[in-house]
C-alpha cells in the first residue's frame, strides 16, 4: 500500500510517501510544499493546490492520511491554516484518492506507543521505523511521514479501511 501523509499548513505543507508491505515501512519520497510569505494569501492557496495536485498525479497513492487541526492559541493562524487545509482537502477530493484523518494523539500513539510523547520522540521513532539516517527536515516533513505511518498502523488493511470509512 502506497500512503501519502500530509501535515497541513499554508507556509509549509509537509508530505511524506511510504510503502507499507508485510509490516514494514519503506520510505519512497518526502518533502515540503512551501509558499513565500510576501505572496498574497489567495495566490499561496493556489500554489498549494497546484503543487499538491502535481504530487498526487506523479505518485498516485492508494490512500492519503491528513492530520486533523489542533490549535491552542493563535486564532489568525488557525483560520489561515484551516483555509489552506480546505484547499488541500479539495485537491485530494478532485484526485479521487481515499482520505483518512488522524488527531495528533493518534499519530503519537501509532508511532511511539504513547499518546503524550514529545515531538523529539515522535521524530526519532519516525526516523527509526523508516530506517533513515537523519530526521527529515523541515519538521513538517517528518510530521507528514509520522502521519503516513499512523495510517499504516490504523488503516493498513482493507478491513481497517472499511472500519475507518464507517462501512462495517
Amino acid at each position: 500500500m502506497l500512503i501519502l501523509g500530509i501535515d497541513p499548513g499554508y507556509a509549509i505543507i509537509g508530505w511524506g510517501l511510504i510503502r507499507y508491505e508485510r509490516g514494514r515501512y519503506i520510505p519512497v519520497d518526502f518533502g515540503a510544499i512551501t509558499t513565500p510569505a510576501g505572496v498574497p494569501f489567495n495566490r499561496r492557496l493556489e500554489m498549494i493546490y497546484d503543487d499538491l495536485s502535481a504530487l498526487l498525479a506523479r505518485y498516485t497513492p492508494d490512500a492519503v492520511a491528513v492530520e486533523k487541526l489542533y490549535f491552542q492559541n493563535n486564532q489568525k493562524t488557525a483560520i489561515d491554516v484551516a483555509q489552506a487545509r480546505g484547499v488541500t482537502m479539495l485537491a485530494l477530493q478532485k484526485q479521487g484518492v481515499p482520505v483518512f484523518e488522524y488527531t495528533p494523539l493518534q499519530v503519537k500513539s501509532a508511532v511511539t506507543g504513547f499518546g503524550q510523547a514529545q515531538k523529539p520522540q515522535v521524530m526519532e521513532m519516525t526516523k527509526r521505523l523508516l530506517r533513515l539516517k537523519a530526521v527529515p527536515k523541515p519538521d513538517d516533513t517528518a510530521d507528514a511521514l509520522a502521519i503516513a505511518i499512523c495510517h499504516a498502523q490504523y488503516g493498513g488493511t482493507a478491513l481497517k479501511q472499511a472500519l475507518l470509512r464507517g462501512e462495517v
